[in-house]
């Protein structure tokens, strides 16, 4: 059986992380609660998930009528 090519993974934007507003550095995302600081929550569409513990927050669907 042939072996699964595996895809690279794409580099951290560190200033994308970062905003800044008034002389001061703001986080534009939450940390893992888990994890603690320095480990961020990626953004997805229906979720927030920690790529090191697996940590995971579901949002909630706007409900459609």
């Amino acid at each position: 059986m042939a072996k699964k090519k595996k895809k690279p993974k794409k580099a951290v934007d560190i200033k994308a992380l970062y905003s800044v507003e008034g002389g001061a550095l703001k986080r534009k995302t939450e940390f893992c609660p888990k994890c603690g600081p320095g480990v961020f929550l990626a953004k997805h569409k229906d979720r927030v998930s920690c790529g090191k513990c697996g940590y995971t927050e579901f949002t909630k669907k706007p409900e459609q009528k």
